[in-house]
């Protein structure tokens, strides 16, 4: 769907101390004035073929904890106020996206299987969808946990993850971009962009965690730092490992996002870790124009 030109304002602004900045997209959502704009996290760079962004908790009709765009409709936010937000996301969009029941692991659907989609089923439980038909929007759910977005660089395949610590330890990431390849055997020139989530100084994790990341990442420099408050337990770098996953991957431009859901200073992003009892911001994707 395209969006007349006066609806579309881009500034670019510069995350706090991170290795990457960040285009913030504010599109009006309906021509009138009685709703307002809606705040989407988007790369700096542009990619060809391909529109893709993270929206933020501004711009719905939710009440604390869940004010105010939550779009997740297994938080025990009231569903009426998830459904208005849904259908205002919807007006950003070509096409209704392809939700998926997430599960923390390492399966990847193809949404352009109209069988795993059909109006009056549940989603699939999956972690991450891929497509290669243009005006497909994927996506996925997420507070804390990261999402990673794959493409070739002509936009011929796309796909969405959901990656938290035990889907980026078993493979989601791999998995995602395998699927991409069966697809679209002759792409290439794969990019990926890491959206907001979880930061390395508010990650505290147990042994178990760098356990699972042992030889798949754990051993590069400084992905796990013992945290000085508390012996035994670590400061985790999740982003730090996607990218590093995606370089062994054969990813050639990754571009890390570098924004922390949890410390963020303007609290622009729901955080389960901070919070507990919050929302879910959504990071979509598809094949095509605005």
């Amino acid at each position: 769907m395209s969006a007349p030109r006066s609806a579309l304002q881009a500034k670019l602004s510069v995350p706090n101390a991170q290795p990457s900045s960040l285009a913030t997209l504010s599109v009006s959502i309906m021509p009138s004035t009685t709703q307002p704009t809606l705040p989407l996290i988007r790369p700096k760079q542009l990619w060809q073929g391909v529109q893709l962004f993270c929206t933020t908790r501004t711009g719905g009709v939710g009440e604390q904890p869940y004010d105010s765009f939550n779009l997740g409709l297994g938080t025990q936010d009231n569903p009426a106020n998830v459904h208005e937000n849904r259908r205002r996301l919807r007006q950003a969009l070509p096409n209704e996206p392809a939700w998926l029941k997430q599960v923390h692991g390492i399966r990847v659907v193809d949404a352009d299987d109209p069988n795993l989609f059909d109006f009056n089923q549940e989603p699939p439980a999956a972690d991450a969808s891929v497509s290669a038909t243009p005006g497909r929007v994927l996506a996925v759910l997420t507070a804390d946990c990261l999402s990673v977005v794959l493409a070739d660089q002509e936009g011929t395949v796309v796909g969405v993850a959901h990656a938290g610590w035990k889907g980026l330890a078993a493979g989601v990431l791999e998995a995602t971009l395998q699927l991409m390849q069966i697809k679209c055997p002759k792409a290439s020139g794969w990019r990926a962009w890491v959206g907001p989530g979880i930061g390395a100084q508010a990650f505290q994790v147990g042994e178990d965690v760098r356990i699972a990341f042992q030889g798949k990442g754990a051993e590069q420099a400084g992905y796990f730092l013992p945290d000085p408050r508390e012996p035994g337990k670590w400061r985790a770098d999740l982003a730090g490992l996607a990218c590093w996953r995606l370089a062994q991957m054969g990813v050639n431009q990754v571009e890390n996002s570098g924004l922390c859901t949890v410390s963020d200073p303007q609290r622009q992003f729901f955080s389960y870790r901070r919070d507990r009892l919050t929302g879910r911001m959504a990071t979509l994707a598809w094949l095509g124009r605005l």
